[in-house]
Formats: structure tokens, sequence, C-alpha cells
């Protein structure tokens, strides 16, 4: 019998033993799925598998659950003022709703003691092992998988556990993506990217540069023209900035609204830009840049306090950056400024270091796999990835929804191998799908989704496999 941890779970040495290509020992974990990461997405996958009568032991590299939203966590790229930017029902899981008092946008506090409750409710702590994290994984014979993990930090020995069956939530945003620009290298000012940013008293009496007009660049943009002597804010393109609240009301339920009712997408498009002219106008007044593309066709900026900022002086637009000099960055409208903090909010990139790139038939190793439904890959029925997705709206129902296909996915391989079968060819012959209208070929936009299009898309997933 396999005997249990402190914590009670099952010890993954104390079980069958095998052996790896290479001569490593092995421990047999039967029918149990790995899940890599304790955040939204690997607590419902937890959640999940269980009550679809699977055992789970989930790694998790950080000391307590809620992956990115945990502000103890290296890697959380959670600010001080840092709220959700999708309201509360369309954010929320499924079967666990945020308590009615709490705000439309919860603060990132708040979200984490969701995440503590929502894993203390279901009996998800069991199953993780804390501390944890996963080096390796590598495909094994009988489409099983090879996991190996060591103490987080790199402490310890390597232990290998074989397991049915893998799912990845490991996150994409905590992999900072830095520009390069010419001179970067000698600038003599302070440079950082916005994962390192936490509080506005970092910036308090200092010219500081902010580049990116994402959400969190708008945000610390914003805190900047409150703290700092001075703030620029630097931009490649011009942006669409959404108001959090239209009509009395937060703006993705109202757009939710229009989804529902199946109003078209140049409809809704021209739905926004008569809104926009009502309540902000012509931005390129405030001397923004007119945008180069349609809304919808970026992620959504939601952003009440850009503009009102802007309009009274407190951040001043300036366009993409040409190149640092030692003291100075030149403009690439000639102009030179002085900052002396410069924070890159580009972004981040997927990283999947304990996996070969072939996996996911990422050759270049970019970080861009090819999957179906942003989850399956082709050739590894027993794989899955949860939460890499970008969506117009709240994640954690659609990872939700994610990990109860593959849960059923794996009955189906046990129950109804025929129906699992022809699941496979459809992540063959699907893989690269899209589920969101036309955006912007850059990085940000690779897991971009409509929330709407893509919960259909899991439904009907969800009917074919299970023959209804």
């Amino acid at each position: 019998m396999p005997t249990s941890t402190d914590h009670g779970r099952p010890d993954p040495e104390a079980t069958s033993p095998a052996a790896h290509g290479d001569g490593r020992p092995v421990s047999d974990r039967g029918d149990t799925v790995c899940v890599i990461g304790a955040g939204a997405s690997g607590l419902t996958a937890i959640k999940n598998l269980r009550e679809h009568g699977f055992g789970v032991d989930c790694y998790e590299r950080e000391t307590g659950v809620g992956g990115a939203w945990n502000w103890r966590h290296d890697r959380s790229p959670v600010y001080a003022s840092t709220h959700l930017i999708s309201s509360k029902p369309f954010t929320q899981f499924p079967d666990f709703p945020m308590p009615d008092s709490w705000p439309d946008y919860p603060h990132h506090a708040q979200v984490l003691s969701y995440f503590e409750r929502y894993a203390d409710h279901f009996d998800l702590r069991s199953h993780i092992w804390f501390g944890t994290e996963v080096i390796r994984v590598e495909p094994a014979e009988g489409e099983r998988w090879d996991v190996t993990t060591r103490s987080t930090g790199g402490y310890g020995p390597e232990r290998t556990a074989r397991y049915a069956a893998v799912v990845i939530a490991n996150g994409h945003n905590w992999s900072p993506k830095l520009p390069r620009y010419e001179g970067l290298e000698e600038f003599r000012g302070e440079i950082m990217h916005a994962s390192s940013y936490k509080d506005p008293a970092q910036l308090r009496g200092k010219r500081v540069l902010v580049v990116g007009a994402g959400n969190t660049g708008c945000d610390i943009a914003v805190e900047a023209a409150q703290q700092a002597s001075r703030c620029w804010h630097s931009t490649r393109r011009g942006y669409w900035y959404a108001p959090k609240y239209v009509l009395g009301r937060p703006a993705d339920q109202v757009n939710d609204t229009l989804l529902a009712l199946r109003v078209p997408l140049r409809m809704r498009q021209w739905l926004y830009h008569w809104t926009l002219r009502l309540t902000v106008g012509d931005l390129t007044r405030f001397g923004l840049p007119k945008p180069d593309h349609r809304v919808y066709e970026t992620h959504p900026i939601a952003n009440s306090q850009l503009v009102y900022y802007v309009g009274h002086g407190g951040i001043g637009p300036v366009p993409d950056i040409a190149r640092f000099h030692p003291y100075a960055v030149e403009l690439t409208d000639g102009r030179e400024i002085d900052p002396e903090v410069v924070i890159f909010a580009t972004g981040y990139l997927p990283r999947f270091e304990f996996l070969d790139a072939s996996v996911f038939a990422d050759s270049a190793g970019a970080g861009r796999p090819t999957l179906w439904l942003n989850a399956f890959t082709p050739g590894h029925p027993t794989l899955a990835v949860a939460g890499l997705l970008q969506p117009d709206s709240g994640l954690f129902t659609l990872s939700h929804w994610q990990t109860v296909l593959f849960a059923r996915l794996l009955r189906a391989r046990r129950d109804r191998p025929d129906r699992a079968a022809a699941f496979a060819k459809r992540v063959r012959d699907r893989a690269g799908e899209r589920y969101s209208g036309p955006v912007k070929d850059s990085s940000r936009h690779w897991f971009e989704v409509g929330h709407a299009d893509y919960l259909r898309a899991i439904q009907r997933a969800l009917i074919e496999l299970e023959g209804k």
C-alpha cells in the first residue's frame, strides 16, 4: 500500500518502482494525473480531475496557492494597486462565486483570499507539493509521462515519477519580455521591467518614462502621474482606452449582453466608437496617436484614469524610443527626454522550460505552441495546457471548462476509446484555430480569445466527446 506524507498525500517514492530509459529510478503513480502549478488554472484542474475520479499530484514551486495573484511569490507581477480588469461575474469560477459584498473589480488581496478559500472548500491543499519545482517532463511508454522534480532553488535530490497524464498550468505572465534598443546598455538611469514594480514609492519625486500601453503600462503611468515629478508614456501605436463603466455598469457586462444577443462584430465596433465619441471624444487632441486598428483587434485596455491624467498634464504621451544615450532617451520624432527611471511594461512570454519544444510543435522554441482550444497538442492525448489564454473577459471560468473537458477526455480514454480517438483526430485537424476576430500580429495576441466564442467551442467539444 502507498504510504503518506505528513500532509496526507501519497508519497510518490512509495509507489511501484519503474525505470527511465537512462536507468534512473522512476516511481510509478499509476492512473494519477500530474498538475504543474497551483494558481487559478492549476487549482481548478485539481478540483475537476478529482471530481471525475482521478488521483492528482500537483507541484507548486512557491509556498502557497494563487500563482501570479500571490504577491509573496518571486514571480508575481502584482503591484500594490492591482485590481481585476474584468468584473466579478466574468472572473469567478462558475461553481464558486465571489462574495456579493465585494466590489465590481476586487483588489488583488481579495483575489488571493478567494483562491485560498477555493482551495480549502474543495480540499485541494492535500494534493499539492509546495516548494517543489518541475525540471523535466518527458514522454514515456504507453502515452504516459515521466515528471522530474526537486525542491525549489535546486536543493535536494531529483525525483522522477511516472504519471498517466499531465496538466501544465504554470502561467504565462512571469517571464518578462524585454525590448532591445540601441544604446540601452550605456544608459545611466534606472531600468526595470514592470514585473519589478511593486509600489508607487519607487517613483516618488523622479522623472519616469513608462514604455508600453497594455493594462499594466497604463496603470503605472497613472501612478507616476500622481507620484513622479514628471511622467512620459511611450507607445508604438494608438490604442482604444475603454472606461471600466459604461451606462452605469462594468463595461464587460455591457459587452457580454451584446455578445449574448449575437450582435455582429462590425455593429459592436460601431457602438463602441459611438460610446467613446460621447464620453472621451477624439484622443488625438490630447496628443495620443490615432489607433491604426479597429476596436477589438487588440487586447482591450480598461482604464478610466489614463485619459484624465493626460488631459490634466500629468502624463505626457510620446512616441516609440529610437535609441538610448547615457543621460537621455531619443524618440522617433527626434525629441530627447531625460528620465531617471525607465519602466518597460512590455509584457511576458510563455515558458515551458521543463518540456522539449518539439512536444508542442514549437521548433523555434519561441514559446508559442500549436494547440487546439489553446489546450490540446497533436500527438499527445494525455497532455493538456490550462489557462494559456488572453481573453476579453476573466480567465477563471475558461480554465474551469478547459480542465473539465480534459478530465472527461481521460475518462473517455478508459471507457469509450472510440470517442477519445475521434477527439484526438479533431486535435490533429484543428490545432491552431483562433477563437477571436482579426487581431494584431504580435506576441501580445498569441493567445487572444473572445470568451463567448471560446466557451461555445468548448461546449461543442464536450458534446462531441460525450456523443450527445
